[in-house]
């Protein structure tokens, strides 16, 4: 869309060499890449309504005003040999954007996480001196760390979310700011227990217990079974609550649950707040169960050969992103073998009783969310709001606004 008449009152550093109202891509393939677009559009808009903006992304980027010519469901694909099968379609896709692209010529492109698809992107965008950002940088430091020439080479900034990763990105020649996480400072949900209990018919009088099996199709069917297992085993001793991410299809979802007695749910946050403990699939579900101060066990598994494939190329001492940042073992991780049914209930029985080992990990949780925060300024409390200060920054080829210069 393109402003003209009386919206051209915009100031003079937001208006391209066209006379138009900037223009930006952003791409974001998968459901927590998308929640982050969605809150960084929020912020762009908050300081400059007339910001136009299109890429790939879902219903959240849609609703905050992004005109999505891909959508990150098509783009949901985990594990090295599950992406091969996938590769002409998401071929075709990236083919889609980047056409578009073209066609609009977007000042500035941002493209957060999804390195398989966006590190493509970003090339293409700086073949045509189109500036990039790269928000949520991609995880090379857990393993294929000769990656980060990609970044050196086709991005402009970097906008990190994890404390250590300015470090480490910095000492490798990319430009990067530590910005917080987008969900360090997640609100507490507002709705009362046992509201939330009538709304979804749910006994108020049991503990619950989430279940997070993962965003991705294939991460589901590699998830979920062992997950219901384990939760067949306490039999009717809790509620278990089931979130739908949105990027799969609830119908589908609710094939995969049709004979367990579990509750599907539309959102994840409100049913961790109100959950007594979790089970939750490795990614971002568990920093999202460390907000909302729910103790879990971490549990993934993939494909035999994708496990053999990928796990002599990590780098980290530790599976779960929780025991990353906080540089020990907070929750239990049960990866590939040691995922077993049994493993998650002895798991399990260790956290949701009152005593030692739930206190220690709820202390654990609370150090996670602490060393989330950024250190920038008080007035710009979020980190999409940091984020589009460095944008925004980028954008009139000055300082950024978060104590930084960009390139």
């Amino acid at each position: 869309m393109h402003f003209d008449g009386p919206e051209l009152h915009l100031p003079a550093r937001f208006l391209n060499h066209y006379n138009q109202s900037v223009r930006i891509l952003i791409s974001a393939g998968e459901a927590s890449g998308e929640m982050y677009g969605a809150q960084l559009i929020e912020a762009l808009r908050r300081r400059e309504p007339a910001l136009e903006v299109f890429g790939a992304g879902g219903e959240r980027m849609r609703a905050a005003g992004c005109d999505t010519i891909v959508d990150c469901k098509d783009l949901a694909v985990v594990g090295i040999t599950e992406i091969l099968s996938h590769l002409p379609k998401i071929y075709g896709l990236y083919r889609r954007l980047i056409a578009e692209a073209d066609r609009r010529k977007p000042d500035l492109a941002v493209v957060i996480d999804s390195p398989a698809f966006n590190w493509r992107v970003a090339r293409e965008m700086k073949e045509r001196n189109i500036p990039v950002v790269y928000y949520v940088a991609p995880q090379f430091w857990a393993w294929r760390q000769g990656r980060v020439k990609l970044l050196r080479d086709y991005v402009t900034k970097a906008l990190v979310i994890f404390p250590f990763e300015e470090k480490f990105y910095r000492e490798r020649g990319v430009d990067a700011t530590f910005v917080g996480h987008p969900l360090a400072d997640l609100p507490h949900p507002s709705i009362e227990r046992d509201d939330y209990a009538k709304r979804h018919k749910l006994d108020p009088l049991k503990h619950w217990i989430t279940l997070m099996p993962g965003s991705r199709v294939k991460e589901v069917r590699m998830n979920l079974p062992g997950i219901l297992a384990s939760a067949a085993q306490f039999g009717r001793t809790f509620e278990f609550l089931l979130p739908i991410a949105p990027t799969l299809d609830q119908f589908w979802m609710h094939e995969q649950v049709s004979e367990h007695a579990v509750a599907l749910m539309p959102e994840s946050l409100p049913a961790l707040w109100h959950s007594r403990a979790a089970v939750v699939a490795s990614g971002t579900a568990t920093v999202e169960a460390a907000m909302m101060s729910t103790p879990f066990v971490m549990v993934y598994r993939v494909s035999p050969l994708t496990y053999a494939l990928g796990k002599p190329r990590i780098k980290v001492p530790h599976f779960a992103m929780v025991n990353l940042i906080a540089e020990k073992q907070v929750v239990p991780e049960l990866v590939q073998d040691d995922f077993t049914s049994a493993k998650v209930v002895d798991a399990l029985n260790q956290i949701i009783p009152d005593g030692v080992a739930r206190e220690t990990m709820l202390e654990g949780l609370a150090g996670v969310k602490a060393r989330l925060r950024s250190d920038a300024r008080a007035d710009l409390p979020h980190p999409a709001d940091r984020a589009a200060e460095a944008i925004l920054g980028l954008l009139q080829g000055a300082p950024d606004r978060i104590g930084n210069v960009t390139a």
